[in-house]
């Protein structure tokens, strides 16, 4: 078992009671599943406790505890940003100084010390968009994009590879020298073509699959460091 994080452990030893659901009248036995999970969900409550906006701020944490790439004057690009746990996190980073810029095609709310603009990477253009947010090349691309799920697993992997490709692409346009790439990817990892690409650009490549993603969960993060531009 891969050693916990600072936040992982934190969480891990804060004590919850177990909550159980009554079965619901017009609730499906999968949303009464839902919810009981969110309610036991120790990510959710400490999230809610903090006033991150969710729990997926927890995994943006303990990938800088394990990479370490957040901080003061960074220039950060946040793809699939809403509803805004990661842009809120690297904001707390950058202290009030660096730049920080992210899209969704979901709206968030603002969020200080950020541009968050709603629309759909893919579409033509979008790129673009960010592109001329950015006062200089940018020291993190991180990308927690995924299509939505079909419940077949090979399509859906295939759908959210085609995103991580997309927003590789675009982080080799808009890097420095020495930036770091992250992405969202799902069971079977990156496809080795895409791997052998980022391993000419970067000079490593890693998978890292934080505490924070449910154990049940088929996601994990794909982290590209040190590109050579």
């Amino acid at each position: 078992m891969a050693k916990l994080t600072q936040s992982a452990k934190k969480v891990r030893g804060r004590k919850m009671l177990t909550v159980r659901v009554k079965s619901a009248k017009y609730n499906t036995v999968s949303s009464n599943r839902w919810l009981q999970r969110q309610l036991n969900d120790p990510y959710v409550a400490e999230a809610k406790r903090l006033g991150y906006r969710c729990r997926a701020a927890f995994k943006l944490i303990q990938l800088d505890e394990k990479f370490h790439f957040l901080g003061k004057g960074k220039t950060i690009v946040d793809l699939g940003c809403a509803p805004g746990g990661w842009t809120q996190i690297a904001a707390m980073r950058n202290k009030g100084s660096g730049q920080i810029v992210g899209m969704d095609l979901l709206a968030a709310e603002p969020i200080e010390g950020a541009t968050m603009l709603q629309q759909d990477f893919t579409e033509d253009g979008a790129a673009d968009k960010l592109k001329a947010l950015l006062n200089g090349p940018a020291d993190v691309v991180m990308s927690d994009m995924a299509a939505n799920t079909t419940g077949v697993q090979n399509i859906d992997h295939l759908r959210t590879l085609g995103l991580v490709e997309m927003a590789y692409e675009f982080a080799k346009e808009v890097l420095a020298v020495g930036g770091i790439f992250i992405a969202k990817v799902f069971q079977g990892g990156t496809e080795a073509k895409l791997l052998a690409d980022m391993r000419q650009h970067f000079t490593k490549v890693t998978h890292f699959k934080p505490d924070a993603s449910r154990q049940d969960s088929v996601e994990m993060y794909v982290v590209a460091q040190g590109f050579k531009g």
